[in-house]
């Protein structure tokens, strides 16, 4: 058995769960009809833990599958409920609601501290612009007064939107899925993501760093050592935090960590450290709350 002591921990804030047991969870994806991998690799919360357990990640923020489960998080709640001391759940809500702050708050007392905006995807292509309509100022309101973190599964198409969010309610935090796709093309200074590097200003803003990135990189012909420390120059490393996107991305989670360890081994340890772990813990307390039960890497 490792001792957990001896090494930062490695926190994963974007795998994904889906349950086999369709009576028990129906689908009901956003968009209308279920994404692909999600019906093709499905993966459980159990198999999770195991996929965990073999590639050394101590614990995970579960995001909400959307594309499987739309609004309805009972699954990722259940596999809080069953392993509080390794997951916490990040929700989604239908922010325009006339309930929908009520709705987050009866999630929260489950288990869930995060919220997830599903504004663009496999099962919803385009960049939505719903998420700027005055029905959801209460759930904005709600997050930035509260400090629930929001995610954004958007483009950079959508990032003007965000900006009259962030004017609205400057202190809301936020966590750019996949850094909001950007374009890493046209050179070393990334030009064609400049909208990205613009948000770097505000301190709330946090990049979810996932497999998406080190993919936008190679179809760039992009060097990781040239945008990993730009990047980390403008955010700094405790405002990135790694993601999977397991099983949503194929190739298994061992794989997906040793891909992202392999692009940002020309950042420093220190940097590494946050990235993998301390960035997750700011945003999600709870995981730095207590050490698992048990741990079986090796």
């Amino acid at each position: 058995m490792e001792d957990r002591t001896m090494r930062p921990a490695v926190i994963d804030i974007h795998p994904h769960v889906i349950s086999t047991d369709t009576a028990r969870f129906p689908r009901a994806p956003l968009g209308g009809h279920q994404s692909s991998w999600s019906a093709e690799r499905p993966v459980s919360y159990q198999q999770l833990l195991a996929d965990m357990d073999e590639a050394g990640v101590d614990k995970a923020a579960i995001v909400q599958a959307s594309t499987c489960y739309g609004h309805d998080n009972s699954y990722v709640i259940e596999a809080v409920q069953a392993h509080p001391d390794r997951f916490t759940a990040v929700g989604s809500v239908d922010i325009l609601a006339d309930d929908a702050v009520s709705q987050i708050e009866q999630w929260q007392r489950r288990g869930m501290t995060g919220l997830r905006l599903f504004t663009t995807g496999s099962t919803m292509p385009g960049q939505a612009t719903w998420f700027t309509d005055e029905r959801s100022y209460p759930a904005w309101e709600y997050a930035q007064a509260t400090g629930l973190p929001v995610c954004m599964q958007m483009t950079q198409d959508g990032l003007d939107d965000l900006r009259t969010i962030i004017g609205k309610f400057p202190q809301v935090r936020l966590v750019l899925d996949h850094l909001a796709r950007p374009d890493l093309s046209g050179g070393p200074s990334f030009p064609k993501a400049a909208g990205l590097f613009d948000l770097a200003d505000n301190p709330n803003i946090y990049l979810k760093l996932t497999v998406r990135a080190l993919e936008a990189l190679d179809k760039a012909g992009a060097s990781s050592a040239d945008f990993f420390p730009l990047l980390v120059s403008r955010f700094g490393a405790s405002r990135i935090a790694w993601g999977s996107n397991h099983p949503a991305s194929p190739g298994g989670l061992k794989a997906l960590l040793g891909a992202a360890r392999d692009a940002l081994a020309c950042l420093s340890e220190e940097e590494n450290a946050w990235i993998f772990g301390r960035t997750a813990e700011t945003l999600y307390p709870v995981l730095a709350a207590a050490e698992p039960a048990e741990v079986r890497h090796g």
